[in-house]
């Protein structure tokens, strides 16, 4: 494996085919960004390519570009259900935004078929479109998978195969459904795999399928955009809403990305911004591919100023001029960080990350400060936010506890959870999970010495587990 060293240019030096040049200079594009200038010239030749660069830094018209050519190049027909290229997303959001950036790129070619199949929406759309032929398919695993059992798409013919955020599609447990659609894969091939981060099991992942690759890495794995300015605010759980709605009340945040680590915090929040008079909506896994779309069209159109979302569309949200990016909820990965504030400061622009740490998330601060290899400024905590006293639960609705890091129950020494069966009150636990207390005991002392949990999260009795509802790791969002 060489290490390919970037190196800025013009697009006419590359290579590239007239009409390619003519689309570029259509939407605007005349200088290469780092990763395009580095990996088009190899992409040409046809070499395997693994480029690591964060998100918003023009990876799709680094593979997509050569792709195009390359596939132009010859005039080969198209078959029903046969593509000849091969990109896999791991978000609904991501796989539609190349899809569109594809079909510009290629709006000076005559002939070329690009199709995006997802989960979420109904079958017939995508099986006709694979069936009048494509060149290009755009796909998450998932969804690719039910077709290729439904034998509406075979891959035999596949020229050309992309891995696009790579370490993405690892974390949401894609691993088993990508092993899988490789193995169908001719192994004559051109491979690229395009990632933010490169962790072992990525570097497995290139060992196996890319030969001989070159590598571009334009910025060190990990690291945030320059131009971010980045900020965390120390706040507890209770504090966090009043804190993000006096934000909000700068006329400067204009366009914001508000992350939250659950569903359902992604729901409360946007829910109380609308009560606040902020316009808001969340975007989420559970919501409907409609529901997601409008949300995304809102946002970009200004009709929505804030978008509340979760993980899942860290890296699938491309909508230009986002002015700030808070981080609601600490993510429990720090690589997560990365992608999340790369929503802000693209295409060159500017643009600010707010964080709120609460106490229980001091940990994952850090975490992100060693893998970011920079501290984060401190601001402080808005007068009017500042609890009058020490932080307790009393005076915090239990909704604002449940984004909170989930706890793994406490396990008794035959392996099995507490919280299947609580202890009595002589440490015998109840198949039902009652607990039977001893009849001496009244039940204002039961509740007298109930564990209790701080404001920061710190504490917790085991009713308190099982209030995130974890996705299953691999199922198609």
């Amino acid at each position: 494996m060489s290490l390919a060293k970037v190196t800025l240019t013009q697009f006419t030096d590359l290579g590239l085919a007239a009409p390619l040049l003519q689309a570029l200079a259509t939407i605007g594009h005349t200088v290469p960004t780092p990763i395009q200038a580095g990996a088009i010239p190899h992409l040409l030749t046809g070499r395997d390519l693994i480029g690591i660069a964060q998100t918003g830094t023009g990876k799709t018209a680094a593979f997509g570009l050569p792709m195009l050519q390359r596939l132009t190049a010859t005039n080969v027909q198209w078959r029903p259900c046969r593509p000849r290229a091969l990109i896999l997303a791991p978000t609904r959001e991501l796989a539609t935004q190349i899809a569109d950036s594809l079909k510009q790129l290629a709006q000076h070619l005559s002939g070329v078929r690009i199709a995006v199949v997802f989960g979420g929406v109904g079958y017939r759309p995508q099986v006709d479109a694979l069936k009048r032929g494509v060149d290009i398919l755009v796909a998450c695993p998932g969804r690719l998978l039910d077709l290729i059992e439904q034998r509406v798409c075979d891959l035999s013919g596949i020229e050309t195969l992309v891995l696009d955020e790579a370490d993405r599609m690892f974390d949401m447990g894609f691993i088993h459904a990508i092993r899988r659609i490789v193995a169908m894969v001719p192994k004559e091939r051109q491979t690229l795999l395009f990632s933010a981060t490169m962790p072992s099991e990525i570097v497995a992942l290139t060992k196996a399928y890319l030969s001989n690759p070159e590598r571009v890495e334009v910025t060190p794995q990990a690291t945030t955009v320059e131009k971010i300015d980045q900020q965390v605010i120390h706040v507890g759980h209770a504090q966090k809403s009043a804190l993000l709605a006096h934000l909000l009340g700068d006329a400067r945040w204009s366009r914001t990305i508000v992350f939250t680590r659950t569903k359902h915090g992604a729901n409360r929040v946007a829910e109380r911004l609308e009560k606040q008079g902020i316009a808001a909506s969340a975007i989420h896994g559970n919501k409907s591919q409609t529901a997601r779309e409008k949300a995304l069209a809102g946002f970009r159109g200004g009709e929505l100023r804030v978008l509340v979302a979760t993980d899942l569309a860290a890296r699938g949200i491309d909508v230009h001029g986002i002015s700030h990016v808070v981080n609601f909820d600490l993510p429990n990965e720090p690589e997560s960080y990365v992608h999340r504030i790369g929503r802000t400061a693209r295409a060159g622009a500017s643009g600010t990350a707010v964080a709120f740490c609460a106490p229980d998330e001091r940990s994952m601060l850090k975490a992100i400060e060693r893998t970011t290899r920079q501290a984060i400024p401190v601001l402080a905590l808005p007068a009017f936010v500042m609890p009058a006293g020490p932080q307790t639960p009393a005076g915090a609705r239990e909704d604002d506890r449940r984004d909170r890091q989930p706890r793994r129950p406490q396990r008794n020494s035959h392996g099995k959870s507490y919280a299947q069966g609580k202890s009595n009150g002589h440490g015998k636990a109840h198949a039902n999970g009652h607990s039977k207390r001893p009849s001496s005991q009244p039940k204002s002392a039961a509740r007298h010495h109930a564990p209790s949990r701080s404001a920061g999260g710190g504490g917790g009795s085991l009713s308190d587990i099982g209030f995130l509802r974890v996705s299953p790791r691999g199922q198609e969002r």
